[in-house]
């Protein structure tokens, strides 16, 4: 509540601006137009409390605040033209930025900064339900805010106040849109997901498309189209699985899925009246998705004849791009709401002390554009040089060991230029220490890598997917892109390449290559692997120790109990321990950072 009243205050006694003070400018790219539709869609998803844009890139430098101006204008445009436009968001909000992060409690700035756009279709992520006060927080804050456009097809939750398991929001809705009367029946659903506390429940998607509520949903007839949104990657089966439940009793229904998860930007067609939308992550991204020739005529109710067509694009999350799309410019695009907003987030983000500076990086260091090991890699710098260093349990400095992390604890790359308050939340926002069995034999803890990092296995059924980037769900191939000095001497650059084009999204789909609205030159993804280890304290003379503490961040230790036992090591939970205590993996990066790294930059 302060913080609604807070932004009040601030309305009456600031003019505020739109952007953050420290973002940078947007740099000017050719752009391709929207395609607008009889009914159009703005989408977000994996936002991870990036409400305050990138600060040190200027592709993606727009707020929060900046969106909802956007989504205004946009709003105005489509009653110009006397169509319809609706806003829709699949989850994962909270946990990979200090503006979520670094709050006592969590979230305490960012949910009062979410709600104040107005959203029409939303669900949850996983991220909102791997802890008890996390998912309470959806459940008595975001789904009341968004008074019924909040769904929950598949999560149920235990209410704290009656004990009773209930459903976190309800389960689907029906609605009808302002300019054609379009009759959307949505629904919102969140990927099998098995990692979460123990006061939810995730029904799985197969179980619950037959339950009778969702039956009966399927076969209204008077329905113009299925609005699908979930925190679910749009080539899964979850999704193939409510295509195929609707498609049975609605042959012909539009379909419209809104999808999540893996952090790419996706289109996928299932049939000619059937596609999904991915919107990025991380607030780079503004879906913007469009279907001409639906519904009904208003004054017969007769079917429109033709049938429909579906259009995407992939809007940079930048001013330059808002203007454009809005035909407005610096002085006409911003809303009072929308600049007020921003403020807001300037002033949380001044009162979390996210610009505090522990240290400046001397180079970028990236986790999926550098290839793994390598000095531009940040898991190689994790692994060789700050791992070494930091993690040290005083009582046992002496003794080997063996330390292990996932490289799914990593969210971001390290850029060039000031590390932050913010930049230890962006780069691992987890709150994981570190755990430890003692003894080990090394003959066993030196194979638990190639275990963990490999396919086919039986930890394969555990999930050892989610160890790693969730991009990788989804790119499962290295992308190299030639660097410059290599084109320099290729004898195939060819004349109509253009040189002068920002690095960025190259997106190519199931519609094509032509979805980014910003033109840019390709990057590299560069997958790597579920986890790396660092060998500390090992003899001097080479030899082999025989037993180590074997240590490894809490998180991933249902894997590390099953690889042990894959290997004939018979350790359960009453043979781990706590290593280095109430210390967290994000702190003792930070500490290294203020050691090694000096703040001029």
């Amino acid at each position: 509540m302060f913080a609604r009243s807070l932004l009040y205050s601030l309305t009456i006694s600031t003019i505020a601006l739109a952007a953050q003070p420290s973002a940078p400018a947007p740099v000017s790219a050719p752009l391709r137009e929207l395609p607008w539709g009889q009914l159009n869609f703005l989408h977000t998803t994996d936002t991870h409390g990036w409400h305050a844009g990138h600060l040190q890139e200027p592709s993606y430098q727009a707020d929060w605040g900046d969106y909802i101006s956007f989504a205004k204008r946009m709003r105005q445009k489509a009653d110009d033209q006397g169509v319809d436009l609706l806003l829709i968001d699949s989850g994962d909000r909270i946990e990979g930025n200090g503006l979520y992060d670094a709050s006592d409690p969590k979230g305490k700035w960012t949910f009062e900064i979410f709600k104040e756009q107005d959203i029409d279709v939303l669900c949850s992520g996983n991220h909102e339900l791997y802890k008890q006060n996390s998912s309470e927080n959806e459940y008595f804050t975001t789904v009341p805010d968004f008074k019924g456009n909040y769904l929950a097809s598949n999560i149920d939750i235990i209410d704290p106040r009656t004990g009773q398991l209930v459903p976190l929001a309800p389960r689907y809705r029906k609605f009808t849109t302002k300019q054609h009367g379009i009759r959307i029946i949505a629904f919102g659903f969140l990927f099998n997901f098995v990692g979460n506390y123990n006061n939810t429940v995730v029904q799985p998607v197969e179980e619950t498309i037959k339950q009778n509520w969702f039956q009966e949903a399927i076969r209204d007839r008077e329905v113009d189209l299925f609005l699908v949104n979930g925190h679910v990657p749009v080539r899964s089966k979850e999704f193939t699985d409510i295509y195929n439940a609707i498609r049975d009793v609605q042959w012909d229904t539009p379909i419209q899925f809104f999808g999540g998860h893996t952090h790419i930007r996706d289109y996928k067609k299932y049939n000619s009246k059937s596609y999904a939308l991915e919107s990025g992550r991380y607030m780079e991204t503004i879906g913007f998705m469009s279907i001409d020739g639906i519904g009904v005529n208003r004054k017969t109710r007769s079917h429109l004849a033709a049938g429909p067509q579906f259009n995407r694009r992939y809007i940079d999350n930048n001013l330059l791009s808002f203007h454009h799309h809005t035909g407005l410019n610096e002085s006409t695009f911003p809303t009072d709401h929308g600049k007020n907003v921003s403020r807001l987030i300037s002033h949380a983000r001044e009162a979390l002390e996210l610009d505090y500076r522990h240290g400046c990086a001397p180079s970028n260091l990236w986790l999926n554009r550098a290839s793994y090991p390598s000095s531009d890699s940040v898991i190689t710098w994790l692994e060789e040089q700050v791992i070494p260093d930091v993690v040290e349990d005083k009582a046992r400095k002496d003794i080997p060991r063996v330390v292990i992390i996932n490289t799914g604890a990593i969210r971001f790359d390290v850029l060039k230029g000031p590390f932050t308050r913010d930049t230890t939340f962006i780069v691992s926002p987890f709150t994981s220490g570190f755990r430890y069995i003692k003894d080990v034999p090394y003959e066993t803890a030196k194979k638990l890598l190639a275990l963990l990092n490999s396919k086919g296995t039986i930890l394969e059924q555990s999930g050892t997917s989610m160890l790693g980037p969730p991009e990788q769900l989804a790119y499962t191939e290295d992308k190299r892109v030639a660097t410059a000095l290599e084109l320099r001497h290729s004898e195939q650059v060819h004349l109509s390449a253009k040189p002068n084009l920002t690095p960025g999204y190259t997106t190519r789909d199931d519609a094509g290559t032509d979805g980014d609205d910003t033109l840019h030159s390709p990057i590299s993804f560069h997958r790597v692997p579920n986890c790396v280890q660092s060998e500390i304290a090992f003899p001097e003379s080479k030899v082999d120790p025989t037993t180590v503490d074997l240590v490894y961040l809490e998180f991933i230790q249902p894997w590390i109990l099953l690889a042990l036992k894959f290997f004939g090591e018979e350790y359960a939970l009453k043979d781990t321990d706590s290593y280095m205590e109430g210390v967290d993996f994000p702190t003792l990066m930070t500490n290294w950072v203020e050691t090694h790294w000096d703040g001029s930059c």
